[in-house]
C-alpha cells in the first residue's frame, strides 16, 4: 500500500514527488510511467525555455507560476549541479501594426513582476546585429536549461528518499474505493491512499478510467524545428521572439538558444494525428479519430483557418517556413538551416471549441487530475507540484 500513486514520469509528476517529500519525508510513493524511462514526451521533445512569465494574464495560475518557477528551477539546478544559462529574451516587433500588442505585453510583464526593458531600433541592433525590428521589449530573466536533465535529478532524488519508479507499466484501469484507489498496469496492480494523473498526453484517458468524463479533449499539436547550422548561431544573441499573434494560441516561429550551444527555429503548429507523433508520417487511427469527431477541433479548426493553413504551409515547405524566420532574421537562408526533432504539446480543448489556456485540476474522491498543463509547465513544474501538494492538504 502506497501513499501516494502519481501517473506520469515526466517533469511535473516528478516535480509532485519532490513536492511531496519535502512535506512527507517518509511518504511512500509509487511513480508509474509506460515508456522505459522518465521524460519521454513532453518534457524530453521541448526548447528547455525557462519562461519568464511575460505572456501570461496577471492573476493567472501561469502567470503566478511561471514567475516564481523561474527562479525556483534555476535555485533547483544550482543546488544540484545542472548546467543552465539565464541568456533574456528578445520579443522583437517587425511591423507597425505590433507595437501597440508590444506596449500590452509590456505593461503585463510589469504587473507580473518583471524586469522589462524597452528597446528602440538602434538599441535593438546593438544587442542582436542581425536581427530586425522596429522595436523590441528585452526580458533578462528567460533561460535556457535541458529539462530532461532535470527529470531525471528528480527521479533519482524520489528513488534516494524511498519512492519507486515503475517504468514500462502502461496504466489500464483505475478504481477507487472508499480508503484507497487501486491502480491496474500492463505489469501489475497497485493500491495507494491517493493518486495523482500527470499522464500529460493522456490525461483526459487516465481521467476518464477512473470515471470523470470532463467537458476537454487532450489534442495533439506538433510542433516542427529546423536549427542554425554551427556557423551560423552566431546570427543571434538571446532567445529571439516574434510579437505574438494576439488572435492565435502559440507564440509563432522564432530562435531559441539550447545549453549545449545550439540554436533551433520554430516550432509551427499544425494538428498531429498521433499523440506521441514526431514525425509527419506518424499517425494512430484512434488517436486521429478522436479528433476528427470532436465537435471542439472542428470549431477552433473553422476559427482559425487562415493561421492554420499557413501553419501547414511551414510544415510542407522549407522556403515558407525560412521566409517566417527572415521577418525576425532578414540574413538567414535556406542552407542554413536543417531539420531538428520535433515536439508534441498536449492542449486540451473544451467541446465548445475553446483552448483551455491556464492549468486545469480535477478533483476526484482519492484523486487528483492535472488535465491541462500547457507551456510553461516544465519551467513552472516545481511549483505545480507545490500546488497540488497545498490541494492535497
Amino acid at each position: 500500500m502506497y501513499d501516494y500513486i502519481i501517473i506520469g514520469g515526466g517533469i511535473v509528476g516528478l516535480s509532485v514527488s519532490k513536492a511531496i517529500y519535502d512535506r512527507q519525508p517518509k511518504a511512500k510513493i509509487l511513480i508509474l510511467e509506460k515508456e522505459k524511462e522518465v521524460a519521454a514526451h513532453q518534457t524530453g521533445h521541448n526548447s528547455g525555455v525557462i519562461h519568464s512569465g511575460i505572456y501570461y494574464k496577471p492573476g493567472s495560475l501561469k502567470a503566478k507560476f511561471a514567475t516564481a518557477g523561474n527562479q525556483s528551477m534555476k535555485d533547483f539546478c544550482r543546488a544540484h549541479g545542472i548546467h543552465f544559462e539565464t541568456c533574456g529574451k528578445v520579443i522583437v516587433a517587425t511591423g507597425q501594426e505590433e507595437i501597440p500588442v508590444m506596449e500590452r505585453l509590456y505593461e503585463r510583464g510589469k504587473q507580473n513582476g518583471l524586469a522589462v526593458e524597452k528597446l528602440n531600433r538602434v538599441e535593438l541592433a546593438e544587442v542582436e546585429p542581425h536581427v530586425r525590428g522596429l522595436a523590441a521589449l528585452r526580458v533578462p530573466s528567460a533561460g535556457i536549461v535541458d529539462f530532461k536533465s532535470v527529470a531525471k535529478t528528480l527521479a533519482a532524488l524520489a528513488v534516494e528518499k524511498g519512492g519507486h519508479v515503475q517504468l514500462g507499466a502502461e496504466v489500464t484501469g483505475i478504481t477507487e474505493k472508499a480508503d484507497h484507489v487501486r491502480v491496474d498496469t500492463s505489469k501489475d496492480s497497485f493500491s495507494g491512499t491517493f493518486m495523482i494523473n500527470c499522464a500529460g498526453l493522456h490525461s483526459d484517458r487516465v481521467a476518464r478510467l477512473a470515471g470523470y468524463h470532463t467537458d476537454v479533449k487532450i489534442v495533439p499539436f506538433r510542433g516542427e524545428y529546423y536549427k542554425l547550422r554551427a556557423d551560423r548561431r552566431s546570427l543571434v544573441n538571446h532567445l529571439v521572439y516574434p510579437v505574438p499573434n494576439p488572435d492565435f494560441p502559440f507564440l509563432g516561429v522564432h530562435f531559441t538558444r539550447m545549453v549545449n550551444g545550439e540554436v533551433e527555429a520554430g516550432p509551427n503548429a499544425v494538428p498531429g494525428l498521433k499523440r506521441e507523433g514526431y514525425r509527419k508520417r506518424d499517425a494512430s487511427l484512434r488517436d486521429t479519430a478522436e479528433v476528427l469527431t470532436y465537435e471542439g477541433f472542428w470549431r477552433i479548426a473553422r476559427q482559425y483557418a487562415k493561421t492554420g493553413m499557413n501553419e501547414m504551409a511551414r510544415s510542407f515547405s522549407k522556403r515558407t517556413f525560412v521566409k517566417g524566420l527572415q521577418r525576425l532574421v532578414p540574413d538567414v537562408r535556406a542552407e542554413d538551416i536543417v531539420s531538428a526533432p520535433a515536439g508534441v504539446r498536449a492542449q486540451a480543448l473544451s467541446s465548445d471549441g475553446q483552448l483551455i489556456d491556464d492549468f486545469m485540476f480535477i478533483k476526484g474522491k482519492r484523486s487528483l487530475h492535472v488535465c491541462n498543463a500547457p507551456s510553461p509547465a516544465a519551467t513552472a513544474s516545481l511549483e505545480i507540484g507545490k500546488e497540488i501538494v497545498r490541494q492535497l492538504d
